[in-house]
């Protein structure tokens, strides 16, 4: 499995992005009013990543992944990576998302609708920017160690 692709993501951002200002521009007044809440829906997720990253990193570093007692499986990790690499690329996506609908807003913002939305997509801009640096920190963390080379035989 390769690491996530920083261009991948990048793309994932601007494509969102485009559609979603597309759909505001068509339909913003048919959108329901958007509220911090509703914004600030993806930031426990990647909090929860964030722990688990740290958690991983630290047995990690203690040599507390195996499969005996008291060790976290190597496919906990396994799927924490899984879990890492899927996060990353919603997190762009509903990032882009929040950006699209945010530029539309910042260009119409003499529309009281539009000035009293603001709040809320920039905390959901926020909450995905986080979850995918949540998510791209897990993946880190979770990678495997780098074995020593193979000590030449002495004779």
């Amino acid at each position: 499995m390769k690491p996530t692709r920083v261009l991948d993501l990048c793309a994932n951002v601007l494509l969102a992005a485009i559609v979603a200002w597309v759909a505001t521009n068509m339909a913003y007044s048919s959108f329901p009013p958007i509220s911090v809440f509703s914004g600030a829906s993806l930031l426990p997720v990647a909090l929860l990543e964030a722990v688990l990253a740290f958690v991983i990193r630290q047995r990690k570093d203690n040599h507390g992944i195996g499969p005996g007692s008291g060790q976290l499986h190597p496919i906990t990790a396994a799927r924490a990576v899984a879990l890492a690499k899927a996060s990353a690329q919603v997190g762009s996506l509903v990032g882009g998302i929040w950006v699209g609908f945010l530029v539309w807003l910042l260009t119409h913002s003499d529309l009281r609708a539009a000035s009293s939305d603001t709040p809320g997509a920039v905390v959901g801009l926020v909450g995905g920017v986080a979850l995918v640096a949540a998510a791209l920190w897990l993946e880190y963390c979770c990678r495997a160690p780098i074995d020593p080379p193979d000590e030449a035989a002495t004779s």
